[in-house]
């Protein structure tokens, strides 16, 4: 049984963006369609299983209250016909027809746990329940479709109905978090944006009267081709001017500008007012202006505007802080209407990095009964002859980390870290060297200050070394780096910052991949998935292999590109790792414990792995592999170090 979570969505600005950008493909003088859309805090939730049926069962009063459980064969016909019925599951049905239709699946089993998100209020419930059926199809039957994918599914799905959603609508597909969408004709991109500040929105259904048909059916009379003064003052207000207020508003989102966020949301609601609103007469909206303007509303605000279609359905308004946010919630719901709270926050980035560094390093023996491996050295570029965990620091440190915690095998091996980073050389060396040295004998002291250190005292597997971080993690994401790896960037970001980077974007589990051979997938481990970009550098992770076998990888494991070609992708030794992570390996070690209690049980040592963990919080809440702009180098054996000394050292 899987368990799903699909918000529904808030346009804040780009409304009509949507369908306009489409006539592109008639018109190609009309300019693309922008929006940014977020999901919200309200959505539905879902337990979903394989089933020889397509089955719709609810416990949520919001759907069982008005309509009735159901389930039919899947048939197309049938599907199709009930996709007609204009129930709420009708949308359900649309896309189950589809997905029939063109992948020729099973049945599943859907049950609504619960659903937080209200009906026909303009948050697009229809959308968020047509994506919870495709991603429930997609996660079953391990179809390997992106979220874009998923999107544009539910889509179709819901055109199957006597719906007639426009293409922002599934962007509650992406979460509860702000995206830039882009409409060009017939493709759609979508980019992931990041806040500098909490953000404090209020929405409200104004439980007054809209007729989307008819404001849609106007607004389409412009279309492809503006024949009036009107309509070019229509294809504008859709086109170049809603590109510039698009674009401020990411800037105000990006520096925190809540105040100039604000008044931008209310100079769009005047575009929309004066240029849009003149085509239709179902887009007077007394409600939502009176709304709008209502005086006791202003000292609580710094702007508002309408939210889809416009007209009086929904309103949304950026207050001036949680308090006021909390207040106009309250004075919203008095004056008969129906407020939500949504805040975005900014995505916590990372600041804290892993480094297990506890293993032996028994394939370097004898040279490790000397020197622990993570303090071989290695020439560098710039001339200097820096050990391995030097050099993972600087890349650390230079990727904008403040803290980093050591997984040490025991106390004692302290002791060697302890000599490098915190001990100051002797004057008599000091001396020795010239004045360039001397200042960066001081930075390695100022590294010194950073470290943390941990133990793992019973060797039990890598993700039992990773755990004994938990503490120092904080409930907050961390980076993970193999300490017997190094990673030289061919960009001018480091490889641990190119990671941050796409963490800040997706605020999710992340690892790096790099392509391998196929003949060497069986010493690796493997991810599969699904393209998220065209450039082929975010993997949206469906499967993890440990070490398959090359048949195995061959026929399950390859990764489609553009080209058609299929290609391997196994961890490049860089990970994001998320609060979930630990706790599921924190529950891993809890279960071995257990068993290992009982006196028939002999496994008290079973290793405790990462991948085990990282697939499960993968299955549970997603994982995306991230092409890094770089190269990775193992030492963990006589010819990798071979490779790695001669390989890193070469300049760039």
């Amino acid at each position: 049984m899987i368990k799903l979570f699909v918000p529904g969505r808030l346009c804040l600005f780009g409304e009509h963006t949507d369908w306009a950008g489409h006539y592109r493909t008639m018109n190609a003088d009309i300019q693309p369609g922008a929006a940014i859309v977020t999901g919200i805090e309200q959505g539905i939730y879902a337990e979903v299983e394989k089933s020889p049926i397509f089955e719709m069962r609810s416990d949520a009063p919001e759907i069982s209250g008005q309509w009735s459980d159901f389930s039919c064969r899947m048939s197309e016909p049938e599907l199709k016909r009930i996709a007609k019925s204009g129930s709420f599951f009708c949308y359900c049905a649309g896309v189950a027809s589809y997905m029939l239709e063109w992948y020729k699946v099973g049945g599943v089993s859907i049950r609504i746990t619960n659903m937080t998100l209200p009906i026909k209020s303009g948050l697009s419930s229809s959308a968020a329940i047509c994506v919870l059926v495709a991603r429930a199809f997609n996660l079953i039957y391990n179809l390997n479709l992106n979220t874009l994918g998923e999107m544009n599914i539910a889509y179709l799905g819901e055109l199957r109905t006597s719906s007639r959603c426009g293409r922002l609508d599934q962007a509650c597909a992406f979460g509860v978090k702000p995206n830039l969408m882009t409409f060009d004709g017939d493709e759609i991109e979508v980019r992931s944006l990041n806040v500098k500040k909490p953000l404090y929105w209020v929405f409200a259904d104004l439980c007054g009267e809209k007729d989307t048909i008819k404001i849609l059916s106007d607004l389409n009379k412009a279309y492809p081709f503006a024949s009036s003064e009107q309509e070019q003052l229509l294809h504008e207000a859709l086109g170049e001017r809603n590109q510039e207020i698009v674009k401020q508003a990411m800037e105000h989102m990006a520096t925190g500008n809540a105040e100039a966020l604000g008044r931008l949301m209310t100079e769009a609601e005047e575009l929309f007012d004066k240029q849009v609103a003149p085509m239709s007469p179902a887009l007077k909206a007394p409600k939502l202006h009176a709304t709008l303007h209502d005086p006791a509303i202003q000292p609580l605000i710094y702007g508002g505007k309408g939210v889809g279609s416009h007209g009086d359905g929904s309103v949304q308004f950026l207050a001036r802080n949680e308090e006021s946010q909390l207040q106009l919630v309250d004075y919203l719901n008095s004056q008969g209407m129906k407020a939500y709270k949504l805040t975005l926050h900014p995505i916590h980035t990372v600041r804290r990095a892993i480094i297990p560094v506890a293993g032996f390093g028994t394939r370097l023996y004898p040279a490790t009964r000397a020197l622990k491996k993570d303090f071989f050295p290695i020439p560098c570029p710039d001339g200097k002859v820096r050990p391995v965990i030097l050099i993972l620091l600087e890349e650390l440190i230079k990727s904008g980390i403040e803290e980093i915690c050591l997984v040490l095998g025991s106390e004692e091996e302290r002791m060697q870290y302890a000599e490098f980073f915190e001990k100051p050389l002797s004057e008599e060396h000091m001396q020795k060297l010239n004045p360039e040295n001397q200042e960066y004998e001081n930075h390695i002291l100022d590294i010194g200050k950073r470290l943390h250190y941990v133990y793992q005292r019973e060797k039990r597997g890598f993700g039992h070394a990773v755990y004994q971080a938990v503490d120092f993690a904080h409930n907050e994401p961390v980076l993970l780096l193999l300490g017997d790896t190094l990673y030289r960037s061919t960009s001018n970001k480091p490889c641990a910052l190119q990671l941050i980077e796409e963490y800040e974007r997706y605020n999710q589990l992340l690892v790096s991949i790099h392509s391998v051979p196929l003949k060497d997938v069986s010493h690796y481990g493997i991810l599969s998935g699904v393209w998220e970009d065209k450039e082929e550098s975010i993997l949206n992770v469906s499967m993890m292999n440990e070490k398959p076998k090359a048949s195995y990888a061959e026929e399950f494991l390859g990764v489609r590109g553009q080209d058609g070609k299929h290609r391997y992708y196994s961890v490049f030794g860089q990970y994001i790792l998320t609060p979930e992570v630990f706790e599921q390996l924190g529950h891993d070690i809890k279960k071995a414990d257990e068993e290992s209690s009982d006196a028939s049980r002999t496994d008290r040592n079973r290793e405790i792995e990462l991948t085990t963990a990282l697939d499960r919080v993968r299955a549970q809440s997603g994982m995306m592999g991230v092409r890094l702009k770089g190269e990775m180098y193992d030492m963990g054996n006589p010819d990798a170090l071979r490779n790695a000394v001669l390989q890193f050292s070469r300049p760039d």
